[in-house]
């Protein structure tokens, strides 16, 4: 049960250094916008030109990067998901075996 509680705290610093990589992305240029959950379109949108490699290269690599950080924000997200359903269970059982 303390390694769930370590774990679980590990992910959450995890969590708030990669969302302050992402807050960094979003100041970097407006185009991104303000949003920490969502990733910039690198595909094509009905309507909407994207920006390509040849329009603005900078751009394009810097909003690679911000996605892959997303990427990652929601693994993160996830295993602390799997984490937190341990521990649930490890307390739970501690509660129903006493």
């Amino acid at each position: 049960m303390l390694f769930g509680f370590i774990a679980l705290l590990l992910i959450y610093l995890l969590h708030q250094y990669i969302t302050a990589w992402i807050k960094y992305y979003n100041k970097t240029d407006e185009r991104f916008g303000n949003t920490i959950w969502k990733w910039s379109y690198d595909y094509q949108v009905k309507g909407v030109r994207d920006v390509s490699d040849l329009d603005d290269k900078e751009f394009v690599r810097r909003r690679r990067i911000r996605n892959r950080t997303v990427s990652f924000m929601y693994w993160n997200f996830f295993v602390g998901f799997t984490v937190s359903m341990y521990l649930i269970s490890h307390v739970l059982m501690f509660i129903l075996n006493n």
